[in-house]
């Protein structure tokens, strides 16, 4: 865990020291400053600047009580959490995730990995994250409506449409973002494009709901062309989820000749020999919100597996994270490498530990990392957030082509600065230094005050 560079090792020290119980968020952080060797040596003026000092920094952490009443008359308490880490380049973005594993640590990674994604992009955008600990599961959409109110009464106190415009994230679809954009307008009496996935009818972008896994296969088709002459026709594929961002990885794979053989959700797997049939999963998972464990009974040949991690021993050429952070070990990674994997891209936020990225690069695997790879999602957020300044509405085919030419401009962007910064074809340090370098810039420009 040490760094070459004494400055580096001063700075996670510090982090460390500052933050000790906060595993994720050190974990996201070392892996930014490891990247960043190179850097410190070629550009001693950011280091006199302080920037890596001071992006390892969220420049305002904002905790709240969420108090709503359940169908039963009781008193509920939640913790929400927004995190706006910085808004060096434009205002905060980034998502809202409702689950039970949310606390301090997996927010402030998350906006630390979103001001570098949001970089990425081109787009003018900061990073943020928020969320709360309410698990919306099992839960009434009138419980989940007065949890919502609850939370943006807080939350509408410091975002705005210049200021910080949020999304959704796990637990957080086009129910969750509509009681929220309802309870915002209702408090600052003004229709502003506040939040971005919001429905078709009240100021949402066609492709938003496929943004991320659209883009996540964009970008693989992308890297497997320019690094190894190959795409994904033919190939087999393991996506694991089946939320937002892997049914779109698994239907824009599709549509690129692959074969998705498997999914998963938190409690199990499904194997599908002949191929995932998606019309089952949108139907069990978008209409009746139910477990991937329902497939089976509707399609012959497939099997369930309890345990989601378990995925992971099933042959593939590629592999498609969609689920969770750390959700492949190392142990895992050097099962999918004996089993033929060529190629890892990540749809869902650090999904592989670093153990995990280890394996992978030592044994020369193609790897997509997150902050790179599904930079979709908030890259249509940001041209979501174009239409609302506008009062316009792009086309499907508008959209998808702007999402398109981003994700491959997001990938060559991370090759060109691993080529310029001496390890060619390794995109976790070319992701992290391309998106680093444009914040730092704009850092630096606006003086240490900033």
């Amino acid at each position: 865990m040490s760094f070459k560079s004494s400055y580096l090792q001063g700075v996670y020290d510090s982090v460390c020291k500052r933050d000790p119980d906060q595993p994720e968020f050190l974990q996201a952080v070392h892996e930014v400053l490891e990247s960043l060797e190179p850097v410190v040596e070629k550009r001693p003026d950011l280091v006199a600047a302080g920037v890596i000092d001071r992006i390892v920094e969220p420049e305002r952490m904002i905790a709240f009580r969420v108090s709503w009443v359940d169908d039963a008359g009781k008193v509920q308490v939640n913790r929400g959490y927004r995190i706006q880490f910085n808004s060096a380049i434009g205002p905060y973005k980034g998502g809202l995730r409702l689950h039970p594993s949310v606390n301090l640590s997996v927010i402030k990674f998350l906006g630390f990995e979103q001001v570098f994604k949001n970089s990425l992009t081109s787009l003018p955008m900061g990073g943020a994250k928020g969320g709360s600990d309410f698990d919306p599961k099992g839960k009434s959409d009138m419980e989940i409506m007065r949890f919502c109110q609850s939370f943006m009464t807080e939350l509408a106190k410091h975002i705005g449409p210049d200021t910080d415009v949020p999304a959704g994230d796990i637990g957080v679809g086009a129910r969750e973002i509509g009681y929220l954009f309802g309870q915002y307008k209702r408090l600052h009496n003004e229709y502003t494009g506040i939040l971005t996935g919001k429905g078709l009818t009240y100021g949402g972008s066609l492709v938003r709901t496929q943004a991320t896994g659209y883009g996540l296969l964009y970008f693989t088709e992308e890297m497997m062309r320019c690094m190894k002459n190959d795409s994904v026709k033919g190939k087999t594929i393991v996506v694991s989820g089946s939320g937002n961002v892997a049914i779109y990885a698994v239907e824009k794979a599709m549509e690129l000749g692959g074969k998705v053989v498997a999914m998963s959700d938190s409690n199990g797997y499904v194997y599908d020999p002949n191929g995932i049939n998606l019309d089952v999963v949108k139907e069990i998972k978008e209409v009746k919100r139910g477990r991937i464990k329902e497939y089976v009974e509707q399609v012959p040949g497939a099997t369930y597996t309890e345990g989601c991690r378990g995925i992971w021993s099933i042959p593939c050429d590629i592999a498609l994270p969609c689920a969770t952070q750390n959700e492949i070990n190392g142990e895992e990674a050097a099962l999918l490498v004996k089993n033929g994997v060529k190629v890892v891209a990540e749809g869902a936020n650090m999904p592989s530990t670093p153990e995990a990225i280890a394996v992978y690069q030592q044994n020369k695997i193609l790897y997509g990392p997150a902050k790179a790879a599904n930079a979709g999602g908030v890259a249509t957020s940001g041209l979501e957030m174009s239409q609302n300044s506008m009062r316009y509405a792009w086309t499907f085919e508008e959209v998808d082509a702007k999402l398109k030419n981003i994700m491959v401009n997001i990938f060559h962007n991370a090759y060109n600065a691993s080529k310029e910064y001496g390890d060619e074809g390794n995109l976790v340090m070319g992701a992290n230094v391309a998106g680093f370098l444009k914040v730092a810039e704009a850092m630096k420009a606006q003086g240490v005050a900033y």
